[in-house]
């Protein structure tokens, strides 16, 4: 039986809340949260050295979820081809919005999952496992 108070038991509750689910009130309040000011200056210094990557990610998933496949680009063919000006306005906006939701969804999940590997990573291997060897300690020369 492991030891409660032990590292190995504080690794395993570590491990385990950055696989657990959330409640829908969990969210509304880590959401409201995020609406502080100053709250997504780091966030936003991050996402935007990790920017070229992220799109990468988004758009291997968007494609994988069929998203920008042929529906997609007869919609575009269709609302390009609209002859009343308005019309074609209207379809454009309604077009680009719901790009845009796709990819704020899309994004949000792809930004969760990089949440959780981070957080996953910062659990300590232990010794004799792999990837452990960065936390041995150096061989002293003699």
């Amino acid at each position: 039986m492991p030891n409660p108070t032990g590292p190995r038991d504080a690794a395993e509750r570590s491990a385990n809340a950055a696989e657990r689910s959330y409640t829908a009130a969990e969210v509304d309040a880590a959401i409201a949260a995020l609406a502080q000011p100053e709250r997504l200056s780091h966030a936003q210094e991050v996402v935007t050295h990790a920017a070229p990557a992220l799109q990468r990610v988004l758009a291997e998933a968007l494609h994988e979820g069929g998203w920008f496949g042929e529906a997609h680009d007869a919609e575009i063919a269709r609302v390009a081809g609209e002859v009343d000006g308005l019309e074609r306005q209207r379809a454009v906006a309604a077009l680009v919005a719901e790009q845009t939701r796709l990819g704020m969804f899309v994004g949000a999940a792809v930004g969760f999952e990089l949440a959780r590997e981070l957080r996953r990573r910062e659990q300590p291997t232990p010794i004799g496992e792999p990837g452990s060897e960065a936390l041995q300690p150096p061989i002293q020369p003699q």
